[in-house]
């Protein structure tokens, strides 16, 4: 069997599926679109199941995909056994309604005998224990013989997800030889050994489940097939692991070098190599598809990734950040392929190496702490953490519970997850609450779902702001109904309306739909399945049914208005490229016609002359009175052109082109103006962080520019008036008031200095003497904790060998300070123990350095008994 390289493979299959007539189309990115089901991507088939499940019409019957996956359900398992991994590819070739069970398999076995060229004496196959038909094609058509066909049972092979569309499959597997297996007479597939490698899963689905259990007969069953490429890639290369393919184990020979290690040296150093190898592609494609590390949803996947990769270097000797230099012997496997991994290396870098670099900040005092709790527990005989520590780790040092888990678990102990998530339970509720009713099966359908496919919308407000249309389905309380009647709010769907819908960060537009006899108020417009728009409505007046004509009208000032603001979005996104860098991408926006709102990759916040350059050149742009231009293109061509594409859109075969003079040219789907000059002028209002390495800038347009201006022109003139003085001068006037300030701080202070230093001959008078110290314990009246500690240096300052402890009462709370001469804490004082105990007593704690501490209480009525204790301590430790 001729070896083939991991990228020969997957150019083969899509070739060989291509000349199937098969649309050949590039992975989807890793971040689902419009399924709140998945959290990434984690099957070949998941970008297609609004095709499967019929909500989509797809562009073509034949499909064939090499999916980039991330799964981390088994990440304990990721470098210590040969198979596991949490980034990988499956190849998959689907038919909608298309050919069946005969192609799969017929083309199935000629791909891997002819193409991939796998002796067929090597070869298996499994069917469902049910499915004669695919028994037949297997036997007859492929002409296996019965012996290497195994029959299993419905846990092995039938595929089914709760209710909806399911069915047998067929998997193909390849024979290793007797080494690998068990000895046993009938070790064949399905045993539990590692002789016989399943490759290729072949999915038939053909039922539609029912409630009752039910397994009816699709009209037009579907295939979905599914091979991981890496372990395909095993079979052909001769290797038992999938971390001696050759793309992986290039990366891991670099892995090596970076961390100065040898492989097969010791286990637990093989185990780290592979988990960076592992890891830093994983992080490298999920950066590459715009996620961001968080502590919540994908960004959390991502942060836990990288952080243990990390803490894995670390473990091999690694003391400062490197995983971002692995960035590119990732891109050099995969950057032909994966485009937008050289597009964005820079970028993918940038945010690893700041991650990497957070993490290395706290992760030397988070590991202090967790080895003393470690400990801790090794003293006490116990082998839980408790919960609430695992979430200090998590939250203050950034420690994912994954990585606490693992270390303790190196260790012979575990974690408190229930603690854990108690802790957990109010940062998560926000995240609970936006996921409530969201289907995790994926395949529930509702009333738009129900309706028949060839009803689609037509959108024509590029072109007008005014048409007509014809009404093809009515939803009323997620009900398709006949009619609506005044007063109530429902969904209308026509077959043209010029109203946009919701999309790419613009909202939808509003108006009005009438007839004759019938008024409504459009109150949004959202994008629905199947290419339909739905225009949520109020009814004015009269009855609406199926099949009437309305009159479409858009609001012709907040279409306008909205415009003015994603023109503008254009301009400040390629401003932002040109002043803060290339690195540079979107992260979020919204458009509406009051502001625009745009969240961007960076690192730190922009600086005042950054952001005043950023507004110069976008009013620029709108001075020079450019010409916003539309082209309809392929991606393949709006690519060469140099359009910009953003992070996790989905795009069609046909996408739109805006490009505003020869300065900004992006894919874009919104509405925009005819010419830059329309905007009219652009402002700046806020530029704040919004999460880790994100950053959001807002901005008016237009009349609410000028609304903005005029405010803050109110605001200065008032500012004048309080001053009293010209509008001219009013920055003069402040610097002068605040040179008063300082000089009235200046005497107040000298006046404290006065009244401190008769303060201190007084508390003086009062020092008490043991075993021949001078000591002062005193309760005093002071202002705050600041002239509570500078009272206390000046009576230091004074006594020149002494212990001092003084409290005072300010707003209801207590603070103490003791301090100490060199002299005296070489017998035996120690301030810090004096504050923390003495503290305890009025409700609450504190501590310090042998010669100086603070503390603080909540309960004012116990200082005296506070001081008392600090005495009693004094006194014990200038005896001890």
């Amino acid at each position: 069997m001729e070896k083939k390289g991991l990228n020969e493979i997957r150019k083969l299959f899509l070739d060989f599926f291509q000349e199937k007539g098969h649309l050949v189309k590039p992975s989807y990115p890793l971040v689902p679109q419009n399924d709140k089901s998945l959290l990434l991507i984690n099957a070949g088939m998941a970008p297609l199941k609004p095709y499967f499940s019929g909500t989509e019409v797809p562009p073509n019957e034949r499909m064939a995909t090499c999916q980039k996956c991330i799964r981390t359900g088994d990440i304990e398992n990721v470098g210590k056994t040969a198979r596991h991994a949490t980034f990988f590819e499956m190849l998959g070739n689907f038919s909608f309604g298309d050919y069946f069970k005969e192609e799969s398999i017929v083309w199935g076995w000629e791909f891997v005998t002819e193409h991939l060229k796998m002796p067929v004496d090597k070869l298996w196959a499994s069917i469902y224990e049910e499915d004669e038909e695919a028994y037949e094609i297997w036997s007859k058509k492929i002409g296996i013989s019965s012996e290497r066909i195994v029959r299993l049972g419905k846990s092995d092979n039938f595929w089914e997800i709760g209710l909806g569309p399911c069915g047998p499959c067929s998997e193909l597997y390849f024979d290793r030889g007797e080494k690998y297996g068990c000895g046993e007479a009938d070790c064949k597939p399905g045993c539990e050994c590692d002789r016989y490698v399943e490759f290729w899963n072949h999915v038939f689905t053909q039922f539609d489940k029912d409630e009752e259990g039910n397994y009816n007969l699709l009209p037009n069953p579907n295939i979905d097939t599914g091979m991981g490429l890496e372990r395909v890639a095993c079979i052909m290369q001769g290797v038992d692991s999938i971390f001696d393919i050759d793309t992986m184990r290039y990366i891991l020979d670099k892995v090596c070098e970076a961390t100065k290690t040898k492989y097969n040296v010791s286990e637990e150093k093989n185990t780290s190599i592979r988990i960076i190898t592992d890891h830093i592609r994983s992080i490298t494609f999920m950066v590459g598809d715009g996620i961001l590390p968080s502590n919540e949803g994908r960004g959390y996947v991502l942060r836990r990734l990288l952080r243990r990769a990390a803490r894995h270097g670390k473990m091999l000797g690694i003391s400062k950040s490197f995983l971002h230099q692995l960035v590119d012997d990732v891109i050099k496997m995969y950057g032909e392929t994966y485009m937008e991994l050289t597009e964005k290396k820079e970028y993918i870098q940038k945010v690893i190496k700041v991650e990497e670099e957070r993490f290395q900040e706290t992760i030397h005092q988070g590991l202090e702490i967790l080895n003393g709790y470690i400990e801790a527990l090794k003293n006490d005989n116990t082998n839980i953490l408790k919960g609430e520590y695992a979430f200090k780790l998590y939250d203050t040092y950034g420690f994912p519970l994954d990585l606490t888990r693992e270390i303790l678990e190196e260790e012979g102990l575990r974690v408190d997850d229930d603690g854990f998530e108690a802790e957990m339970t109010k940062q998560r509720q926000r995240a609970r609450q936006a996921r409530s009713g969201e289907n995790a099966e994926g395949w529930k359908e509702d009333a738009f779902s129900e309706l028949d496919k060839d009803i689609q919308t037509t959108f024509k407000g590029y072109e007008d702001l005014r048409g007509e249309g014809k009404v093809l389905a009515l939803v009323l309380n997620n009900a398709s109904v006949a009619e609506i009647n005044k007063d109530e709010e429902a969904i209308v769907i026509l077959d043209e309306t010029p109203f946009y819908a919701e999309g790419g960060g613009q909202v939808g537009d509003l108006g009005s739909i009438y007839n004759e006899v019938f008024e409504a108020t459009v109150m949004d417009t959202k994008p629905g399945i199947n290419n339909r728009i739905h225009q949520t409505i109020k009814v004015n007046k009269g009855t609406l049914n199926i099949g009437d004509m309305v009159k479409t009208e858009v609001n012709e000032t907040t279409r306008k208005s909205t415009a003015r603001n994603h023109t503008a979005t254009h301009l400040l996104h390629k401003a932002l490229k040109e002043v803060v860098g290339e690195h540079v991408q979107q992260a979020g926006s919204l458009v509406t016609s009051e502001r625009l709102r745009f969240d961007f990759t960076h690192f730190e916040g922009l600086t005042s002359q950054q952001v005043k350059e950023i507004e110069e050149k976008v009013n620029h742009q709108i001075m020079k009175s450019s010409e916003v231009a539309y082209l309809e293109t392929t991606p393949v061509e709006a690519k060469k052109m140099g359009a910009e594409a953003l992070f996790g859109e989905k795009y069609g075969e046909v996408v739109r082109v805006v490009k505003v003079g020869d300065y900004s040219i992006e894919l874009c789907g919104g509405t925009h103006l005819k010419n830059s000059s329309e905007v009219g002028m652009f402002l700046i209002i806020s530029e704040a962080g919004v999460a880790s390495g994100v950053r959001r800038i807002e901005a008016v347009t237009g009349n609410e520019a000028y609304k903005y201006v005029k405010q803050q022109q109110g605001t200065i003139q008032r500012t004048g008036e309080i001053l009293k003085t010209p509008v001219n001068n009013i920055i003069n006037r402040i610097e002068a008031m605040i040179a008063e300030g300082k000089e009235k701080d200046r005497e107040i202070n000298k006046f404290k200095a006065q009244l401190a230093s008769g303060a201190t001959d007084e508390i003086l008078k009062n020092a008490h003497l043991i075993n021949g110290v001078r000591v002062i314990i005193e309760k005093v009246e002071v202002q705050n904790i600041d002239d509570l500690r500078k009272l206390g240096d000046a009576l230091k300052e004074k006594i020149q060998s002494g212990a001092i402890v003084l409290a005072c009462e300010v707003d209801g709370k207590v603070s103490f300070i003791a301090t100490s001469t060199k002299d005296i804490v070489t017998k035996g004082v120690h301030a810090g123990n004096i504050v923390k105990e003495a503290a305890k007593i009025a409700g609450g704690g504190g501590g310090g350095r042998p010669d100086m501490a603070q503390a603080g209480g909540k309960n004012p009525e116990k200082i005296q008994e506070a001081l008392e204790k600090a005495y009693e301590i004094l006194k014990n430790q200038l005896n001890g």
